[in-house]
């Protein structure tokens, strides 16, 4: 090598880094695996066997997202090992609302600089998440960009491919009036909204992270990085005993524009007021905040993470399979023959 020859390094790119992260994660990674996964972590592309699928008229969804600014109080608190939860949550959560099994998940980070144990930490929440989805991570990439991204800041994108038969993709054609609303208790905020979060508690109210508030059972760092619930497996429980003819992921939009996308046109949703709990760190927010109750309706899902409807005889069926399955449940609306919104 030439002298004072330039190596990639200088320019805040460690490759030898990137080898030490790799060699760190496939551990992980291979809780993910399954018969249908072929090859190992680190080829060109990942392999994955749709074969043992006996399905007639195999349909592919798929489904990306990230974590939005929530990833800024994980980098606040220096805790990464849960922000990966997250990252699968909003992309299988959204595939299982159609009906699509989740197959395998890839995922992208970026970062200013790599660090292989937070790289490690940051991965062990992506296998956890694709583990309660069990879904395979077959593949992703790391790229350390110094010139991007700010000293100790990143950022996570994925993506995720699911299966459903063709005639029994969920896509809300099937609902009439008079059908019942369900809806699935969130696990707190999950992963929307938290541009107004930070804006009211961290920037207005100034709270510092590690402050316990009588009203939550964290400090306000831990609550607002509670992972986003993952509804696959229960969902896939349920719609083995019930024809479930809607489903809303409760995401950006809050009620306003997830649940309505789930209808026809000519139908309207009513929404029964005080039907189920409003979570602590909700009322937080809007009382320090100020904020209306149609805005926090509009940003957040309240304490409603995901919506099925179902037909007033599978009402029973479906509040016993999700009790079973730990997840509280309530009813909290019907489908209307008045097409908009009403709250009742």
């Amino acid at each position: 090598m030439k002298a004072n020859a330039i190596l990639y390094k200088d320019s805040g790119v460690d490759i030898e880094a990137g080898y030490e992260s790799t060699e760190l994660i496939k551990k992980h990674v291979k809780q993910t695996f399954n018969k249908n996964v072929i090859g190992d972590l680190g080829s060109f592309g990942g392999l994955f066997n749709i074969s043992s699928f006996k399905i007639r008229n195999p349909v592919l969804v798929s489904g990306t997202d990230g974590v939005g600014s929530k990833i800024l109080i994980a980098m606040q608190m220096d805790k990464h090992d849960t922000i990966g939860i997250d990252l699968v949550a909003m992309c299988v959560n959204d595939i299982i609302a159609q009906g699509a099994v989740p197959l395998f998940f890839l995922d992208y980070i970026a970062l200013h600089k790599n660090y292989p144990k937070k790289v490690e930490e940051i991965i062990k929440g992506i296998v956890n998440g694709c583990v309660q989805a069990n879904t395979a991570l077959i593949g992703g990439e790391t790229a350390e960009m110094p010139d991007v991204y700010g000293k100790g800041h990143y950022d996570l994108a994925g993506f995720t491919v699911g299966i459903v038969d063709q005639n029994k993709i969920i896509n809300g054609s099937k609902i009439k009036a008079d059908d019942v609303i369900i809806g699935l208790a969130s696990s707190g905020i999950h992963s929307n909204g938290y541009s107004l979060v930070r804006k009211v508690l961290l920037k207005q109210k100034k709270y510092n992270l590690n402050k316990k508030l009588p009203d939550l059972n964290y400090t306000i760092g831990e609550t607002l990085l509670t992972p986003t619930r993952i509804y696959v497996k229960v969902t896939l429980e349920v719609l083995k005993k019930v024809n479930i003819k809607g489903i809303a992921h409760i995401t950006g939009g809050g009620f306003f524009e997830n649940i309505p996308r789930t209808i026809p046109n000519n139908l309207g949703i009513k929404i029964l007021k005080n039907s189920f709990p409003i979570l602590p760190i909700f009322q937080l927010i809007q009382k320090d905040g100020k904020i209306s109750e149609e805005e926090m309706f509009n940003v957040f899902n309240m304490g409603i993470g995901m919506v099925y409807i179902v037909n007033k005889k599978d009402v029973d069926t479906t509040m016993q399979i999700l009790k079973k399955n730990q997840t509280d449940a309530y009813i909290i609306g019907s489908v209307s023959k008045q097409a908009g919104f009403q709250w009742i």
